[in-house]
């Protein structure tokens, strides 16, 4: 099944594998992507700005777009089978639905070296051409996998040897683990946070310290100050 994708950057890591690549369209031209296009035998078509803005459904796809296969979802299994480091790293978003804030964790996934994400089938942002868009081509290197029920991922991911690692504005200080261990970090809901009964399968809860007068932080960005604090402890000068 094909998708529409749109956005310069999301468009050349795309064609970086160009069998998955049906057809390209452009409002202007872009001689790179041309290039690439005739070589790989992918047809080009030119069409009117407008034109592009209602296929994409929106008018932020920066005059190029492509029509490609679907992104493709791996198992759990598949995202712990090869580890960046001696230590596994996955990320598990608890019903995150906005796609801007996925877009932005596949971002930093990339970025540190996780060795995939993990998020719900139900009532859960997944790989849309938006996600793609914010995420600037990792939805193409960050691994991920949709699972029916996270509960039940969490407790077969422990029996595995991995350890939970939960946020919450009332747990120990993010900085005091040091993070030596296989780790899944679970981040909840942009409104609710983490759902009870995934709380509850937590080996450790942490919390972002804050002086200021705001309540929490957006996901995606806990997501990368946790993330890069596991990368610190893992990867140091």
């Amino acid at each position: 099944m094909a998708q529409l994708i749109y956005g310069r950057n999301v468009i050349r890591q795309a064609l970086s594998d160009p069998s998955r690549v049906h057809a390209v369209y452009l409002t202007g031209r872009d001689e790179a992507v041309e290039k690439q296009c005739r070589s790989a035998g992918i047809p080009v078509k030119t069409v009117d700005r407008r034109t592009l803005t209602r296929m994409a459904g929106t008018d932020r796809h920066q005059g190029i777009a492509a029509e490609v296969d679907s992104y493709r979802l791996y198992t759990v299994d598949e995202l712990i089978a090869e580890h960046k480091h001696p230590y596994g790293f996955l990320i598990l978003l608890d019903g995150l639905e906005d796609p801007h804030n996925l877009g932005a964790v596949l971002r930093t996934a990339d970025a540190v070296g996780a060795d995939g994400v993990i998020f719900g089938k139900n009532r859960s942002v997944s790989l849309t051409p938006t996600v793609a868009k914010v995420s600037t081509g990792a939805i193409d290197t960050v691994k991920c996998a949709a699972v029916t029920n996270l509960v039940r991922t969490v407790q077969d991911l422990k029996k595995k040897g991995y350890w939970i690692v939960g946020t919450d504005m009332n747990g120990q200080d993010y900085r005091s683990l040091e993070y030596d261990f296989n780790t899944v970090l679970v981040i909840g809901n942009e409104g609710k946070g983490i759902s009870r009964l995934l709380r509850e399968e937590c080996d450790y809860i942490v919390s972002i310290p804050m002086i200021g007068t705001v309540e929490s932080l957006n996901a995606s960005v806990s997501t990368a100050i946790l993330s890069y604090e596991i990368y610190r402890h893992r990867f140091p000068l």
